[in-house]
């Protein structure tokens, strides 16, 4: 689908240096954002923008401040493993 925004062009070309222009950055600004409500899944993000690997995906999201319900949880597992070692 194709959505049409009206964008100042002052704003567009603060964006034209970086590869997609505004169009890349609203499709970013929009999968960020998706992930970040649970209107879409990450796979669903992943699709939207071309990006091949859930590594990479991860990383975007995190440049982002998106974090994941299941990265919170990876991090108190990790944490309590941890604890339990050091013990």
């Amino acid at each position: 689908m194709r959505v049409d925004l009206d964008v100042p062009e002052e704003i567009v070309q603060q964006f034209a240096a970086e590869p997609g222009g505004v169009a890349r950055a609203a499709a970013e600004a929009l999968a960020a954002e998706g992930v970040r409500s649970g209107r879409l899944t990450v796979y669903q993000a992943r699709q939207m923008l071309g990006i091949r690997s859930r590594y990479e995906m991860d990383g975007f999201l995190k440049a982002r401040g998106v974090l994941l319900p299941d990265a919170i949880e990876q991090v108190l597992t990790d944490s309590d493993t941890a604890i339990a070692f050091s013990k």
